[in-house]
């Protein structure tokens, strides 16, 4: 077996372990969620208090309610998961398997991840009078924050390359916004705490390094610069040397 191949096993299995550790992440989160259900009085006030808040400014403004759901929307988890699986796949076609592996893995490791999370801690959405937006499913964690975190990350980390001086800091800023209004738009919107939002934007962020890192061990195990996605030479050039054993 070439140095080459066991990387790549090195690689998968890091990935996998990547995933059991992010999971192990989102036990303070389920245990948050536990401390609101169990009606803990500083986390109930500070989530009931934002909810009522934004629910009265929404109940006031009829632009804003149709804005927040245009943001939530355009910026659907399931819009920056097909959105990435395309990407993955002409990844594939020049040749970048590995990059389209570590795509497509952050971003439905990520759904994956939301999905286990919501099931485990079974929190139920805000019940407000009058209510001008229903999702359904669980609340904890957002699984827009989540997702508009992973994505707008991953789709950072590939631009990169394309950018230069300024537009890289217009890039870090894009971002940053997108997930901080989704998770604003789903708070106002009443379909989401506080907590909820806070709880799926760290966690996208925490599941994004680990998965970042994992790749860069593997460029460093197959003799590649570091910095896994933000410089664009071949993932295996001709000429790289094995690893050393050991």
């Amino acid at each position: 077996m070439t140095g080459v191949e066991r990387a790549d096993r090195r690689l998968g299995l890091r990935l996998a372990l990547g995933l059991v550790a992010t999971f192990g992440l989102g036990v303070p989160f389920a245990l948050l969620a536990l401390l609101i259900r169990a009606r803990w009085d500083p986390l109930v006030r500070l989530d009931t208090s934002v909810a009522d808040g934004l629910h009265r400014v929404a109940l006031r403004n009829e632009w804003l309610v149709d804005t927040l759901k245009v943001v939530s929307t355009v910026f659907d988890p399931m819009v920056f998961r097909v959105v990435l699986t395309l990407v993955a796949l002409w990844l594939l076609r020049i040749g970048r398997r590995r990059l389209a592996a570590w795509t497509l893995v952050t971003v439905w490791g990520a759904a994956l991840l939301g999905w286990a999370l919501k099931i485990v801690v079974a929190r139920a959405r805000p019940d407000l009078v009058e209510a001008v937006a229903t999702a359904p499913g669980r609340s904890f964690p957002s699984g827009h924050a989540l997702g508009s975190a992973v994505g707008c990350g991953v789709l950072l980390l590939l631009a990169m390359p394309l950018l230069a001086g300024a537009w890289r800091a217009v890039g870090v800023a894009v971002a940053v916004l997108i997930p901080v209004a989704v998770a604003f738009a789903r708070v106002g919107l009443g379909v989401h705490y506080l907590t909820d939002v806070t709880a799926g934007l760290v966690l996208g962020v925490a599941w994004l390094t680990v998965t970042s890192a994992v790749f860069e061990w593997w460029r460093r195990d197959v003799g590649l610069p570091p910095a896994p996605v933000t410089e664009a030479e071949p993932e295996v050039a001709e000429g790289v040397p094995e690893p050393r054993a050991g």
